[in-house]
């Protein structure tokens, strides 16, 4: 299964980027994993922006289904066990999403009751995400 981040808004901070680097590495032990980081979420950009119609769209939204990191994993896991193919995270920027998106997201998670920093999101979106795949794994890293 592939799993895509996209990215509205440059990740600016060199320690949040480096953070970010550091679980998409990680998360390669595992799965497949893209990012794609959008300078602006215009409607202009959301159109140059393609995602498959198949893929599963997941918008990151404060009215989100909230997860523990397990119920996270086993969600990642049937995922994969269904055969999705790959799994799209939208992460906004400070403003939000465009309508677009929001109609297209399949699905729409939040990562915490907490208001999160646009750019601290990002690096507990990896974190989650290589988190599950180690607890899928069995990897003693979720301990």
């Amino acid at each position: 299964m592939q799993i895509r981040l996209v990215m509205f808004g440059k990740t600016r901070r060199p320690e949040i980027r480096a953070l970010v680097e550091d679980y998409l590495r990680r998360i390669r032990r595992y799965s497949e994993i893209a990012i794609t980081e959008l300078g602006e979420a215009s409607p202009a950009a959301v159109r140059k922006l393609k995602l498959d119609p198949t893929a599963l769209a997941v918008l990151l939204d404060a009215t989100g289904k909230q997860y523990t990191s397990e119920q996270f994993a086993r969600w990642l896991g049937d995922l994969r066990f269904r055969g999705t193919r790959e799994v799209i995270f939208l992460c906004g920027d400070a403003e939000g999403f465009p309508d677009q998106l929001r109609e297209r997201a399949t699905e729409k998670i939040s990562l915490s009751t907490l208001t999160l920093q646009h750019e601290f999101a990002r690096v507990v979106l990896a974190e989650q995400i290589y988190r599950a795949l180690t607890i899928l794994a069995g990897h003693p890293y979720s301990k």
